[in-house]
């Protein structure tokens, strides 16, 4: 794996004119900033050398380097899944190539169910921890210390000083934040109202089938971490009403202004740190 993480980085430092310091992951809907990026430059995923293809509606496959507000940025416009067949190696290997070029923070973001009935959708949700309700680990197997420790600590998975970055940028903004704990369920079907009832006695705010395998291994890698919900749709049994992944494009689409300036004047905070 080592040998194919060099390879990537190596391909990619080819294109790259500086060190990113921050990596964004863009989750279904939220691609939209990567349109923000100045002087951008894009690399297909089927170009890079280990990387696999995204196929799911919502995600274009690419990643984008640049600036935003000043910060040398890369994104990922689109991410992987483990439900697309992937293996959880797979699905994370961008974070391991991100930290070879130079990352030291990820935002990662996505769109979620609402669990905790105080949410409603379109709200912005602040992650402060999460639930691994899936049962796979990325990090299951032979560890390679090179790249982290055998056991790393995830008592603090999302990073404080990031959180309270982030709350600072929502209250200069006057945009409503909300707080809660995000669970990862592996999809591709959404969760029966029974679970979702589960969920909740579990201490879960929103649901969703991605973040936690990148969180994890981000933070094997020592890189800081914040984690952004767009809360997209009510999860099965709240509301009298099916689920579609066009209610969560459509609902993402409703919060593209908000959330275009929440995470703009976060990377402006950090800056200026």
């Amino acid at each position: 794996m080592t040998i194919q993480i060099e390879q990537a980085a190596r391909y990619i430092n080819r294109i790259l004119l500086q060190t990113p310091k921050v990596g964004l992951i863009l989750g279904s809907g939220l691609g939209v900033l990567a349109e923000e990026i100045k002087d951008p430059v894009k690399v297909s995923y089927s170009d890079i050398p280990g990387f696999p293809a995204s196929t799911v509606e919502g995600h274009a496959g690419q990643l984008v380097f640049g600036t935003l507000e000043g910060v040398n940025v890369i994104a990922m416009q689109g991410r992987f899944h483990f439900y697309e067949g992937y293996s959880l190696e797979k699905v994370t290997f961008p974070i391991r190539v991100m930290k070879k070029l130079g990352i030291e923070a990820l935002i990662v973001t996505n769109a979620a169910g609402g669990v905790n009935t105080d949410l409603d959708p379109g709200d912005l949700m602040l992650i402060t921890d999460h639930i691994n309700n899936a049962g796979g680990n990325p990090l299951i197997g032979p560890n390679n210390t090179e790249l982290g420790l055998r056991f790393p600590d995830l008592s603090t998975a999302y990073d404080v000083e990031l959180q309270a970055l982030a709350k600072r940028a929502a209250e200069s903004l006057d945009i409503p934040l909300k707080e809660g704990v995000y669970v990862w369920n592996t999809g591709p079907s959404y969760e029966t109202p029974a679970e979702v009832k589960m969920l909740r006695h579990l201490g879960g705010d929103a649901v969703g089938m991605s973040t936690v395998p990148e969180v994890i291994i981000a933070r094997h890698a020592e890189i800081k971490v914040l984690g952004i919900s767009c809360i997209s749709n009510m999860a099965a049994g709240i509301l009298d009403q099916p689920l579609t992944h066009h209610e969560v494009i459509e609902t993402t689409e409703k919060a593209k202004d908000s959330f275009l300036l929440f995470m703009k004047e976060i990377i402006s905070l950090y800056g200026q740190r």
